[in-house]
């Protein structure tokens, strides 16, 4: 099996000049090299003139590369991330327990600023909001420790999670623990987003000839997703749905795959019956699916269908596409836009 954690950090920087400090860090799960991160960039902020300028370039990811858990260890964050991951829990909700567990999340990063600063940021959230992208490390936050200890509650997490963990949250519904800024310290600016893939998608699908219809802020289960997406596609041919965004997966099982590549399979079961020229795409814009190495999957209705339960039951999409074909392989993009796919009818 692939280590796909390794694969990725192997790859080169694409910034190699001396006068950068790289430091490389962890995803999904922090580890040590992210409160490295972290402590260093609280270093450097300290230490800065009243007169300079702070430009942040912010991306997807950075809840988990930039990390300093409060009031926790860095074990107890670790675990709880992995639950919060694996239950289906949309990126809100991850990251608002994520900010209420954190010394920088929720703009706790800039608090304490004394210099000008302005933050680009690059969306991998559905709805662009600042506060839940990258956990508003340098914005804001519009949750609360009470909604925080209603997402524990909700994916039946309470009495998972450590000790620590629930007694922090309780203890900020009290208002023992002050809650996270609510107002920005400094402007943050969306740069890029997922609508502008899907836009380029759209415009490219429409000079190669096809009637095109576009479907943005896809969110939801991924079962749910493939069932709505699937509602949008005529039975007249020559036609392309065109979509972006992030569903989630509840993962039960212990396979191998990601949310792109279960959303295809998804897919591929409710339009198996429609049209042997179907087919179907979705894959990660920064290369990477879930626990594997790929971008995501590609199909049509020609692939066997039989045995998509098996697989599914055991969240072990990869080895689907594995043995039957499909898989997509870009590399790590080095940029972190959401998903984006496409469901497509030829003449």
């Amino acid at each position: 099996m692939e280590d796909w954690w390794s694969y990725l950090t192997a790859t080169s920087s694409l910034i190699k000049k001396k006068k950068f400090t790289i430091i490389r860090s962890s995803h999904p799960i922090p580890t040590k090299k992210s409160t490295t991160a972290a402590r260093k960039i609280i270093e450097f902020l300290k230490f800065l003139e009243a007169t300079d300028l702070v430009i942040f370039l912010i991306s997807g990811g950075a809840s988990s590369l930039v990390s300093l858990p409060d009031g926790i260890s860095l074990q107890d964050k670790q675990l709880t991330t992995c639950l919060l991951l694996r239950s289906g829990a949309n990126i809100r909700e991850i990251n608002c327990v994520r900010k209420h567990l954190s010394q920088v999340k929720g703009g706790r990063l800039v608090e304490s600023l004394g210099c000008k600063a302005v933050s680009l940021v690059m969306s991998d959230v559905v709805g662009d909001d600042l506060s839940v992208i990258a956990s508003g490390i340098t914005y804001c936050d519009k949750s609360t420790f009470s909604d925080a200890k209603k997402i524990l509650i909700k994916y039946d997490l309470k009495n998972l999670v450590p000790k620590t963990v629930w007694k922090r949250i309780v203890l900020g519904t009290k208002g023992v623990i002050p809650e996270t800024p609510k107002k920005p310290k400094i402007q943050n600016y969306v740069i890029q987003s997922n609508r502008t893939c899907v836009d380029l998608m759209k415009i490219r699908a429409q000079k190669l000839g096809f009637v095109t219809k576009a479907v943005y802020s896809v969110e939801g289960n991924v079962y749910d997703v493939a069932s709505k997406l699937s509602k949008h596609v005529p039975r007249s041919k020559n036609f392309c749905l065109v979509f972006g965004g992030e569903p989630t997966v509840a993962v039960k099982g212990k396979g191998k795959g990601g949310r792109n590549q279960e959303l295809v399979l998804y897919l591929l079961k409710k339009l198996k019956d429609r049209d042997k020229k179907i087919t179907m795409a979705s894959a990660g814009t920064d290369g990477i699916d879930g626990n594997t190495c790929v971008a995501g999957a590609i199909a049509d209705c020609t692939m066997p269908t039989k045995p998509i339960d098996k697989y599914l039951n055991e969240n072990n999409s990869y080895h689907y596409f594995k043995k039957y074909g499909g898989l997509i392989f870009t590399g790590p993009t080095h940029t972190n836009l959401m998903d984006v796919g496409l469901i497509l009818l030829q003449k």
